[in-house]
């Protein structure tokens, strides 16, 4: 499989925030976002190919504290242990286009990792998962014609698979996590949830789109208003507070 990196962080988003975790990021998108924050796995793809028992013993490798980016920059306190990391978050890109991410999640599952999988819900495989992460992409998602005109068509028709999204809601514990850039768009995300009346709002986080903290924060200021008066969870990207938008965190 195409992989861009492997590394060690803090999990930045999602139910999970702030929990020490291996990432797998895989290479190649069937989607477009305009506002896609890793380009180097959707726009202009890059990456080595690996084996399965590559990625296992890379991840393996990584399991130890002390590389995380808390730890390294500020020494072994605080969060950090001598107890290796127990979960490993496999993004991308869209890991669900490759097969072998089939037997890679069995090899981690039978090592005692807990696995999350970030996914846009267009692609389905039967994989081991302990939470199925998965951005359903809005309209505005959609990139101009002005910039890819055989993108735009291609992402439009691909971006929304009901079919695969109760699939991986019914088999799977999960989170829906919905990128927000204006308040016209929660509009879309309540027409989106009529559609899935078997959704829990309860797992429907909703995040300010942006790679820079001014921006995140600005949208942040209404969206988290919002999210407490619906019931949905506000999704804050601390990552981006805490390492900037940079590879490797």
């Amino acid at each position: 499989m195409l992989i861009s990196e492997i590394y060690s962080s803090l999990q930045g988003e999602g139910l999970l925030t702030g929990t020490p975790s291996v990432f797998v990021r895989t290479s190649g998108c069937n989607l477009r976002c305009w506002f896609c924050d890793t380009p180097y796995t959707s726009w202009e793809p890059e990456g080595e190919d690996w084996a399965v028992e590559e990625v296992v013993e890379e991840v393996e490798r990584l399991q130890q504290w002390d590389r995380l980016p808390a730890c390294r920059d500020h020494g072994r306190q605080g969060a950090c242990s001598t107890s290796p990391i127990r979960h490993v978050v496999i993004t991308g890109g869209e890991p669900m286009l490759f097969a072998e991410l089939i037997p890679l999640t069995q090899r981690l599952r039978g090592a005692g990792m807990h696995i999350t999988i970030e996914t846009a819900g267009t692609l389905f495989l039967p994989v081991e998962c302990d939470l199925m992460s998965i951005s359903p992409k809005l309209a505005s998602s959609t990139p101009l014609a002005e910039r890819a005109a055989r993108w735009t068509a291609r992402h439009e028709s691909t971006r929304h698979r009901p079919d695969v999204i109760r699939q991986l809601i019914r088999d799977y514990e999960y989170q829906l996590k919905f990128v927000i850039d204006t308040r016209a768009e929660l509009a879309e995300v309540d027409d989106w949830l009529g559609e899935f009346s078997e959704a829990d709002r309860r797992r429907v986080l909703l995040m300010p789109q942006g790679t820079d903290q001014q921006t995140l924060v600005a949208i942040a200021q209404w969206l988290e208003l919002y999210c407490h008066e619906q019931g949905f969870v506000f999704c804050p990207r601390k990552h981006i507070e805490w390492y900037g938008a940079r590879r490797g965190t």
